[in-house]
């Protein structure tokens, strides 16, 4: 007649952030690769105003990153009260 203590939940990390972290992290590593490049040949991204190179350079990484999120499948927890599903 007494009710179950409250049931325990493993709290997985969904398959959304994995891909959002690892291509944060790895376009990340490509752009500052790329930028080692440009760094010896400045002409490349010359004809870029200072403050758009600012502002863009750290969107392609927080993009491609929104891209892998989105794309990536939902984890289930089947685990979980319909409720809270």
């Amino acid at each position: 007649m007494h009710a179950d203590p409250e049931p325990t939940y493993s709290r997985p990390v969904e398959t959304k952030v994995k891909a959002m972290t690892l291509t944060a992290y790895l376009s990340g590593v490509a752009g500052m690769a790329v930028l080692q490049v440009v760094s010896a040949d400045p002409s490349l991204i010359s004809w870029l105003p200072d403050w758009v190179e600012a502002i863009v350079l750290p969107l392609v990484p927080t993009a491609l990153a929104a891209v892998a999120g989105f794309k990536a499948r939902h984890t289930p927890r089947p685990d979980l009260p319909s409720a809270q599903r």
